[in-house]
This record gives C-alpha cells, structure tokens and sequence, in this order.
C-alpha cells in the first residue's frame, strides 16, 4: 500500500496581511482614544500653545492683539512682587519638602503595621483629599484666626502664648504649608502604603534573623524596596507645590506684606486684578520653563543613579 501523501505546506501569510491587520488595530485603538485626545486638545494643549503666543502680545479682551516682543517678559522681571513671589514659592517648596514630605512616608509605615481597624484608619488619613479644597482652606482660616479660632484658644486652655498663625508675617508660610500637608497627604500615604505592601516579606525575616532593628530594616529594605515611588512622588510633590494657590488666595490674600504671594498667585493678580493677560501668560510661561527643565534634570539624574 503506498505511503500517503503529505499535506501541502500552507503558504505563509503575506507580509501585506499582517502589516493591514496591524494597522487595522492600531486605528481602533486611536479610536477608542479620540475623545480623550480631543479633551486633552481642547483643555490642555491648546491653552498651552495660546498662553506662549500671548505671552509676546500686548492683549486685553475687547481689543486686536498687538506683537510686542519680550517686553512682557521685561514687566514682569521688573515688578517688585516679582522676586517676592518666586522667593516665597520656593520657600513653600522647601518647607513643604521637610514637612510634608517625612509625614505620609511615617504615616504609611504605621497603617502597614497595624493589625485591626486598618480600614478605619486608612479613611480618616484620606477624608481630608475628599474635602473639596476652597472649603478646606476656609475650615483653617476659620482655625487659625487670631481672636476666637481653635488654634488659639486651644492654646489659651493651656495656658501657652497665642501666635498669629496666618496673620504673622513670620508665620504665614509656614502655616500654609501645614494646611496643604494635611489636605493633600492621604493620597500619597496610600501611594506609600501600596508600595510598603508590594515588598516581599522575605526581605523583612532575613533582615530580623540578621538582628536587625526596626530603624535598620526600614533603612536596608523599605527604603531601598520603594526608592522609585519616593523620587517620583518627591518629583509631584515639587511641581505641585510650586503652583500653590489656593491656601494663598483663600487664607491669607497673599500677605501679610507679601508673606505669602506665590508665583501662581501672581499670575492671577496679572490676570484678573490687573487686566494684563500678557504679563501673565508671560509669568505663566516662565514656570513652566522652570519646571520643564527642573523636570528633565531631575528624571535624567535618578535615571542615571538607578542604572548605577
């Protein structure tokens, strides 16, 4: 009996097949997208593109744009508010840094550890971000007023000396700055929480055999375990406070004495106060030059160490 014959090769697909099926899926991905590409279009990136172009303006609404060059940016540069603006959001940023950057991180650590009404607690670290900010800000007007506010009569109940909290010139800042933690920390607390819960409990009964304390731990094997969420949210932290806003404009109208006039709130001065839409856009464009190139230098050099 003759041995049966094999079954024709099947001829392989063509290359134009495949790169048609690719393409085909491509365009329904990008179709799938085009809502929110148009969102981002029309929210996002063309008032981005419209705020350079009116940064070389002289525009007031009601009247023809006219080209004026760089004097926008020479306004601005020569306005008095100017470099109390840009020292006082750096200011914020450095003090934010030191206090509100050290609390979720701690706070992360405890809820990790704890064994019963975890949930609980996790919510009330999270309440706060649920309060809408403006109504936040108003709850710590209301508790840093000097005459009757909590803060103060807590203060009186102990008998301690009373501050002027947001009305001192000395005090404005830091004040607003413990506001922004407490309203902004349960976000990134649970960021932290998420990355402390990812690591390996391995990690943690190796370094206990190896009598290692809680510090040492902490130290050997958080740190080093969550190090790519802690630059990045340092990275967050920084481009969000330096566009700080509303604790400035709700609490304290940028003073006392400028205190507390942030380069956000100036852009909002220029805007809506002084009728100059380009001397804001300019100052619009400035931060955003500063926080692009901060932006690029700082992924760049955590790069750079991480490949190390």
């Amino acid at each position: 009996m003759p041995p049966a014959a094999p079954p024709p090769a099947r001829a392989p697909p063509r290359l134009g097949g495949r790169r048609r099926r690719r393409l085909a899926d491509q365009a329904r991905a990008y179709a799938f997208l085009l809502g929110g590409l148009i969102c981002f279009a029309l929210f996002s990136w063309y008032p981005a593109i419209r705020a350079v172009v009116i940064a070389f303006q002289k525009y007031t609404p009601g009247s023809s744009p006219e080209w004026v060059g760089t004097a926008n940016f020479s306004r601005v540069l020569h306005d008095p508010e100017f470099s109390a603006a840009w020292r006082n959001t750096l200011a914020f940023t450095v003090l934010a840094l030191l206090i509100g950057f050290a609390i979720p991180f701690l706070l992360a650590l405890v809820l990790n550890e704890l064994r019963h009404a975890k949930a609980f607690f996790r919510v009330v670290v999270y309440l706060p971000v649920m309060i809408p900010p403006v109504v936040s800000a108003l709850l710590w007007k209301w508790f840093y007023d000097p005459g009757t506010g909590l803060a103060n009569e807590t203060l009186r109940f102990l008998h301690l000396p009373t501050s002027n909290w947001s009305n001192g010139t000395g005090t404005a800042l830091v004040s607003l700055v413990i506001v922004a933690t407490w309203a902004n920390m349960g976000g990134t607390v649970l960021v932290y929480l998420a990355a402390l819960q990812s690591i390996p409990g391995e990690l943690y009964e190796a370094a206990e055999l190896d009598g290692a304390n809680l510090l040492q731990r902490v130290r050997h094997v958080t740190v080093p375990q969550t190090r790519f969420v802690i630059l990045m949210l340092m990275l967050l932290q920084i481009i969000a406070t330096m566009q700080v806003f509303t604790e400035p404009f709700v609490i304290t109208g940028g003073g006392p004495e400028n205190a507390t006039v942030t380069v956000l709130y100036l852009i909002y001065k220029y805007a809506f106060l002084y009728n100059d839409f380009g001397g804001a856009c300019a100052l619009s464009v400035m931060l955003l030059v500063l926080l692009g190139a901060f932006s690029a230098g700082y992924l760049r050099l955590t790069r750079s160490e991480g490949d190390a």
